[in-house]
């Protein structure tokens, strides 16, 4: 009789055992499930807030004095660049680095920058009145977004 309930009480113990390894390790896997869904979506958030800075300048209406601030801002941000066209300038001119918009926009080739090594454009030439790149504090210029094929803003658009 005492090695039959022996028995009994190491048998449950070892089923106990099981049970609780079982309950781990499906605990473990809904967590690891959890975190990737946690991840995926800090990462969406973070490119959001990441490109939040450009949503101003999507499709709107703007001053030229939003312009120079935009330029001031933006200017030594790594592969990105800032046409600006002006009513003395109407082909434009680049700023910081010059982006590839004569391609498709449905192309792997658009919005991507031309030549990393040349930054152009002159940021005093946009106050003086007598130059092409003058922009007028005053004027109105409509701007857009020029995102390469991945969907990551790499310039913008003024254009009076």
């Amino acid at each position: 009789m005492n090695n039959a309930s022996s028995a009994l009480k190491v048998a449950a113990g070892i089923f106990l055992t099981i049970a609780l390894i079982t309950i781990v390790v499906i605990l473990f896997i809904s967590a690891q499930e959890a975190t990737k869904t946690a991840q995926n979506n800090f990462s969406d958030i973070q490119t959001e807030l990441s490109q939040a800075s450009f949503t101003v300048y999507d499709g709107t209406s703007i001053s030229g004095s939003q312009v120079t601030n935009a330029l001031r801002k933006f200017k030594d941000k790594d592969q990105f660049g800032i046409l600006v066209k002006t009513g003395k300038n109407r082909q434009g001119q680049w700023y910081g680095n010059q982006l590839n918009i004569s391609a498709d926009i449905a192309s792997d080739n658009y919005g991507s920058v031309i030549n990393t090594a040349q930054r152009v454009g002159n940021l005093t030439e946009t106050a003086n009145e007598s130059s092409n790149e003058y922009v007028n504090p005053s004027g109105k210029f409509k701007a857009s977004i020029v995102k390469d094929s991945s969907n990551v803003v790499r310039g913008l658009i003024f254009e009076q």
